[in-house]
């Protein structure tokens, strides 16, 4: 049986470390625009997935507050796949 706690779990600290190091890789004068684009595509993938255990979280009847971690994580993916799209868009003027 899958184990969906601990994949939210597994998915929230990579969340937290995508939190940590997406900002400083965009701070770094040196990134090319496929880099960005490339970790553009990741966190849209990651935010896919998250989205999917989101969905498998509330069919299997977990509680609100699973579900809700889900959300936020989901919104913390978006946020940094946002952040790495506006820095695409600088770099392209």
């Amino acid at each position: 049986m899958t184990d969906w706690i601990e994949i939210l779990k597994e998915q929230t600290a990579t969340g937290d470390q995508m939190s940590r190091e997406v900002p400083q890789m965009l701070a770094n004068p040196d990134i090319s625009e496929a880099q960005v684009k490339t970790l553009f595509s990741a966190l849209e993938k990651q935010a896919e997935f998250v989205e999917k255990l989101r969905m498998a979280l509330e069919k299997f009847g977990h509680d609100f507050s699973v579900i809700k971690a889900a959300e936020r994580l989901e919104e913390r993916y978006a946020d940094l796949a946002a952040s790495v799209a506006e820095k695409l868009k600088a770099m392209r003027g």
